[in-house]
């Protein structure tokens, strides 16, 4: 499998981090193209990567192609390679371009699917969210869900959902480091060392994801496990209550999502 990105800015980056760092593939086997040709040659460099002057290059090498570019450019950069793209399988991580959008940008019978992964995935930890409508057959579905599962976890939705999908879990990542800046800056107050505070708040958000994961347990029942009556967990945890913690994030969805 040969993996081709149409534009490599911070997604793309970290979708070959990810595909590279698990082994998945080799630097070999990945490819991309941008306008930035310079910039281009530093970011595949540092994957160790291969660069292409051109999109038509870098479609005639893959098997698979991202699309990657930004959502505005997405037409431009599409239609002259429309034939060249028959017989490939097509990714896209531009947000807004979903399944109808793709079926009447590419020539007839292109497979195709939409995804929004997050930045995660550069570690192996991320979550690529598929709209369930594609243009896949079974096996080039598995050939994909084998290879970007490695990325973490592929969660497929329907087309209504994937806006907030996306929302929950791409923005989702910048909610969870503030949390960990705040939680870090509150064991900073108390006196430990910055980076040692970083390092027990970003562990523990790991952790307690993993576990849940891993159990499937409701996120109530792992709290109500560590709070005990009368506790010190338990204070904390009315404390953020008293200042709308729940809702604050809820609302921070709303505020993207257009609620």
């Amino acid at each position: 499998m040969k993996l081709g990105f149409i534009g490599f800015g911070n997604m793309a980056r970290a979708l070959a981090e990810g595909l590279v760092g698990s082994r998945a593939l080799d630097g070999a086997s990945i490819g991309a193209c941008a306008r930035d040709r310079e910039k281009l040659g530093r970011a595949t460099a540092a994957c160790g990567i291969r660069a292409f002057d051109t999109a038509t290059e870098l479609v005639d090498f893959a098997d698979m192609v991202v699309v990657a570019v930004k959502p505005h450019q997405v037409e431009e950069v599409l239609q002259p390679l429309r034939e060249r793209l028959v017989g490939k399988i097509v990714v896209s991580v531009a947000a807004g371009w979903t399944f109808d959008r793709y079926e009447a940008l590419l020539a007839p019978g292109t497979a195709h699917v939409s995804t929004v992964p997050n930045t995660p995935v550069a570690v192996c930890e991320g979550v690529v969210v598929c709209e369930r409508r594609h243009s896949l057959d079974a096996a080039q579905w598995r050939a994909f869900e084998r290879l970007f599962g490695r990325l973490g976890i592929v969660q497929v939705v329907d087309t209504p959902l994937l806006s907030v999908a996306g929302t929950v879990c791409g923005c989702g990542p910048a909610f969870v480091a503030l949390f960990v800046e705040a939680l870090a800056d509150a064991a900073v107050k108390h006196g430990i060392a910055r980076a040692d505070a970083y390092r027990m708040a970003s562990q523990t958000v790991v952790g307690m994801g993993r576990l849940q994961l891993a159990t499937g347990q409701h996120p109530g029942q792992m709290k109500d496990a560590v709070c005990s009556p009368g506790g010190t967990t338990i204070r904390g945890v009315a404390a953020l209550e008293h200042r709308g913690l729940r809702s604050a994030v809820i609302a921070a969805v709303d505020a993207i999502e257009g609620e």
